[in-house]
């Protein structure tokens, strides 16, 4: 293999490494992720509390997931104010 030929195969590697990053990037920022992760924080909590025998355990649950669903959705925000000091 010439020296060209490593160089060119060294290239094909970054770029396929770049695109694989690059679409975890979108995945972590995508609005279906945060759907699921609502999803299933929800129906633990439901099912938790539903197991402990706390009264009306769908309803209640609904208030951690959203607390939860707004702390990891502003963390990007605090991020970007916290990058600036840096």
């Amino acid at each position: 293999m010439t020296e060209i030929e490593k160089i060119q195969k060294e290239i094909e590697l970054i770029k396929s490494r770049n695109a694989s990053v690059e679409l975890d990037k979108k995945w972590e920022t995508s609005w279906v992720r945060r759907l699921l992760i609502a999803i299933f924080t929800y129906l633990a909590i439901g099912i938790y509390m539903w197991a402990i025998r706390i009264e009306r355990p769908w309803l209640n649950a609904i208030v951690p997931t959203v607390g939860f669903m707004l702390s990891t959705l502003t963390l990007p925000w605090f991020k970007s104010v916290w990058a600036k000091t840096k």
